[in-house]
């Protein structure tokens, strides 16, 4: 494979993640220490985890982890669920057991960028942009415009980082039908999936689709991405034989001491889930009150789902000098919108990301607030 450019996010998050003072950007949602994971467990969890022996474990995941994952969806069964060392070694995999040369791909925009690099070292791709002026909806007739003979895959990601952008039901469904009569893989990113507050859930790909990969982590709608535990479910087992295959090259199997903490966290979703919309809630009356404050700098809208948004910027020093300077000035950590340009569409310069899902937002607003006034 060619050599992939630099990550932007992570080349960012490098020199701030662990530094500044305040991480107001954080794309999941409030972690936990293991003590609190494990005071969720149930009998069989803490067995397991007590008798744990640290030898390699299987390429496809322990067998009663992906039977949980199984049970999050309606039409999955254990077989149909590969795990995988987060969402970024299934994002690359697939792609690339997905794609040759000579096929098309079609990406929808602003993206993880992960999601446009890795299927454009591969073959030829479209973007399909997200519309900002319509609070990020999906443009199906662009989707189906951009299709062509030897499209393969379609990539999506909803809720969407970094906008919180969640589709209709309808128009969902109406984009898993596209892709299944086209003869089409849909590629869908659900990783913030079940921290949406004000509307449910949409079906998971692969329970809508015979076809579908969809891909999930602990990291994000669960807060846990330390166990860097992620997977793909597919009802087409001669894909998933085919990301196995793949994964022999890569990180082979997972922690074991992952495995299980993640199966003790999915026998515990309900309340992980509910835990974390709840900090989602609570937080962002916080941010409308500070936004608020601010109407000729800043527009701000509540993620539709999930636990990042792209708020708007419009100061005249331009939202990458207000991102470096406050960061730099005040330690408030942010993303700009430089981070996530795309090479396969615009994308618009005057946003950034912004975190809701971690406790305590309030002292890191009042840095800004401080930082704002003296300037």
């Amino acid at each position: 494979m060619p050599t992939l450019p630099d990550f932007r996010l992570e080349t960012y998050f490098s020199r701030w993640e662990f530094s500044a003072r305040f991480h107001l950007t954080a794309s999941d949602a409030q972690s936990m220490p293991v003590a609190e994971l494990l005071a969720l467990a149930d009998d069989d969890g803490r067995e397991r985890w007590e008798s744990l022996t640290l030898g390699y474990t299987e390429t496809r995941g322990l067998p009663a982890l992906r039977e949980e994952i199984a049970r999050t969806y309606d039409s999955v069964v254990p077989e149909e669920v590969l795990c995988f060392a987060g969402a970024e070694e299934a994002i690359l995999l697939a792609m690339q057991v997905l794609l040759e040369p000579d096929d098309h791909a079609v990406v929808l925009t602003p993206n993880y960028q992960a999601a446009e690099t890795i299927p454009l070292s591969i073959c030829e791709v479209t973007g399909v942009a997200l519309r900002a002026e319509d609070d990020w909806a999906l443009d199906l007739d662009a989707v189906e415009k951009a299709l062509r003979p030897n499209t393969r895959v379609v990539s999506v990601n909803f809720p969407n980082n970094p906008t919180g952008a969640v589709p209709d039901l309808e128009t969902w469904q109406s984009l898993v039908r596209l892709c299944d009569d086209r003869g089409i893989t849909l590629f869908s990113d659900e990783v913030y999936r079940g921290l949406e507050l004000d509307r449910p859930s949409l079906p998971q790909a692969a329970d809508l689709s015979p076809k579908a990969l969809s891909l999930n982590v602990m990291s994000k709608a669960y807060g846990l991405p330390g166990l860097r535990i992620g997977w793909i479910a597919c009802r087409d087992r001669s894909v998933l034989d085919r990301l196995e295959r793949a994964k022999h090259y890569t990180s082979i199997c997972n922690s074991a001491p992952s495995e299980i903490l993640a199966l003790i966290g999915l026998r515990a979703r309900d309340r992980l889930l509910e835990r974390n919309r709840g900090i989602v809630a609570a937080n962002l009356p916080v941010f409308d009150e500070f936004f608020a404050r601010y109407p000729d700098l800043f527009e701000w809208r509540h993620p539709q789902g999930g636990c990042v948004c792209f708020p708007r910027y419009l100061g005249l020093d331009g939202v990458e000098a207000m991102c470096a300077d406050l960061v730099d000035q005040a330690g408030v950590l942010l993303l700009p919108s430089s981070i996530y340009s795309s090479e396969l569409t615009e994308t618009p310069t005057d946003r950034f990301r912004v975190g809701v899902g971690r406790y305590g937002p309030a002292e890191a607003l009042e840095n800004w607030t401080t930082w704002l006034e003296k300037r």
